[in-house]
């Protein structure tokens, strides 16, 4: 009798641990998700411009809001070029999964 509440312990331990494993990759996922799509970039770039132009506006730059540009093209291209970046690594067998 107690071997098999033994069993039944380990068993309900066992999937609880399997939940938890499911329920953080579904997490995880979500995030990854999240950190890869056009909506964080676009939202991370108008706010790199808006915040940029108002600070040379507030110093009085000549032409604060195409200056402003440079800095929210610059996170813009670093999207994209990191991207490629991670791929060549990944495949160059420098990290293998």
């Amino acid at each position: 009798m107690k071997a098999r509440k033994r069993k039944t312990n380990r068993s309900n331990a066992m999937r609880q641990t399997i939940a938890n494993i499911h329920s953080r990759n579904s997490r995880v996922e979500a995030d990854k998700a999240w950190e890869t799509s056009w909506t964080r970039r676009l939202l991370i770039a108008v706010t790199t411009y808006v915040l940029a132009s108002l600070l040379l506006v507030w110093i009085s730059a000549p032409q604060p809001f195409l200056a402003a540009l440079v800095p929210t093209l610059g996170y813009v291209l670093s999207t994209l070029t990191l991207r490629f970046a991670k791929q060549r690594w990944l495949e160059s067998g420098k990290r293998k999964l």
